[in-house]
């Protein structure tokens, strides 16, 4: 009796790195006055109407910062969260409902899995459900004149190969790269400008995927060695 291997039609979802001019769309817009700032979205959180997110600024917050966000009519508070060396995390209170961008997101049930804004532009990895429900959303920004670029569209890896060690596909590609470049030898042999240019993101992308994926790996193996004391 035939038996229909079930994998062939399980459905994969889609992930796609955009970037999007800061003055196109409300929440770029927001950041913009702000120059040499670097906005790192907290993935935890979702964006949505219903609930306010937090971002990494970068670099030392003073009062001047915040004050620049409250001017935006779209901003109705900023809270500062924690304060580390070399960043912050601070709540932004707005009104999602004014980004098309964003609302665009949202109507098409997608995620955002890594946002990183500069005062010129912001970068994304974007997960949808489908390719169709990606093209749709594709259509959707084109429709809004909404100028996006479609650096990379990529299915993930299955979330039960464990291979990788929770890494994302994106994180996975700049470590190897990174490895194989001589990033971590001493000295150097190449630097995350020269991994950027060749991934095409920009240098803090690249900076922060490097960052997450070290703390992945070293949570995955702290895990392990828990579980088996």
């Amino acid at each position: 009796m035939w038996c229909p291997n079930l994998d062939a039609f399980r459905i994969m979802s889609v992930v796609a790195e955009v970037s999007l001019p800061a003055t196109e769309f409300e929440l770029g817009r927001i950041f913009e006055p702000v120059a040499d700032a670097i906005i790192e979205l907290e993935p935890l959180v979702p964006l949505c109407e219903t609930t306010v997110p937090l971002f990494w600024l970068h670099g030392a917050a003073d009062d001047s910062f915040f004050e620049s966000l409250r001017r935006s009519p779209a901003v109705r508070s900023t809270t500062k969260i924690d304060v580390f060396n070399d960043r912050t995390l601070f709540r932004l209170d707005w009104d999602a409902r004014t980004d098309e961008f964003i609302s665009g997101i949202e109507q098409h049930d997608g995620h955002i899995l890594n946002a990183i804004g500069q005062s010129d532009a912001w970068e994304f990895e974007l997960r949808f459900a489908t390719h169709e429900v990606l093209s749709s959303f594709s259509t959707y920004c084109r429709e809004a004149d909404l100028p996006l670029t479609v650096r990379r569209v990529y299915t993930p890896s299955d979330p039960e190969d464990t291979a990788s060690e929770g890494l994302s596909d994106p994180q996975l590609e700049a470590l190897t790269l990174a490895t194989e470049r001589g990033y971590y030898d001493i000295p150097r042999s190449c630097s995350t400008k020269e991994l950027a240019d060749e991934l095409g993101i920009s240098d803090q992308a690249v900076t922060e995927r490097l960052r997450r994926a070290i703390v992945a790996l070293t949570t995955a193996k702290l895990t392990e060695i828990d579980a088996s004391m």
